[in-house]
């Protein structure tokens, strides 16, 4: 679940579609009579192509004209269902958004088990869809999906005793991290794709100047270091998560009577 903190400077914007047909869309508030012949194209068929689409290629390859060819039909086609390109986004959003089958888990009940699963699967969820960091969500639309995983969070932190602002608050904190995490691991796939060069190969390139450097007197702290310090065996994700959780464990313990 995504909680619409997913930063700025993205390549698209949620909400700048028309917002009323959009949510219409997203509850099905204009649903169609089921009798007669099913169509051949349906709005679920065009928003899965749609996502599947921006996986492949991130919405630099995302247009009406390129889903209706993935669907083999023609662009007007698709707005019979949809709008245009901004509602189609906002269909997607919530289409990712949608619980898993079978549903994550969230934990033992507890509240820390709550919002470290929520991490986790929220780092897994922009793993799965990389576009999604292309998209500015701080004024996401609300559909089914994203109040389901909002609902289901809420009921297992509320235990927690702090205010209501501040259980929406420890969600976007959570939500914040992980995406500063998914982006990081994302630049890095990319400056791989980009340059040729593994991490490691990266990096054993500097090796020579970097001893000089360390030899020289200059840099005695980061001289001091272990050759660890800076390994791919340290999990920076997990750390970090384990002391933000310590954090609101502090004050969850303040607040309790």
């Amino acid at each position: 679940m995504t909680s619409g903190t997913s930063g700025t400077g993205g390549t698209e914007t949620s909400g700048s579609g028309d917002i009323a047909r959009t949510l219409e869309l997203l509850w099905d508030a204009g649903r169609r009579p089921s009798r007669g012949p099913k169509p051949a194209l349906t709005l679920d068929r065009i928003v899965e192509a749609a996502v599947q689409l921006a996986d492949a290629e991130g919405l630099e390859g995302l247009s009406m004209r390129r889903v209706a060819a993935e669907l083999g039909t023609g662009t007007m086609s698709l707005y019979r269902y949809v709008p245009g390109k901004g509602e189609l986004l906002d269909l997607m959003l919530d289409r990712v958004q949608r619980p898993s089958d079978p549903p994550a888990d969230l934990g033992d009940g507890g509240w820390r088990a709550a919002l470290e699963a929520l991490a986790r699967e929220t780092l897994a969820l922009y793993r799965r869809h990389p576009w999604l960091l292309q998209v500015n969500q701080s004024r996401p639309i609300l559909g089914p999906s994203a109040l389901d995983g909002m609902e289901k969070v809420l009921s297992l932190i509320r235990p927690m005793g702090l205010s209501d602002p501040e259980l929406v608050s420890a969600i976007v904190m959570i939500d914040g991290y992980v995406v500063g995490a998914a982006r990081s691991q994302l630049y890095e796939r990319e400056a791989e794709r980009r340059t040729g060069l593994t991490d490691a190969e990266f990096w054993q390139a500097q090796v020579p100047m970097l001893e000089k450097a360390m030899a020289s007197g200059r840099y005695p702290v980061m001289a001091s270091l272990s050759e660890g310090a800076f390994g791919t065996d340290f999990d920076h994700f997990e750390f970090g998560l384990q002391r933000i959780l310590d954090g609101l464990e502090v004050l969850v313990a303040a607040r309790t009577p």
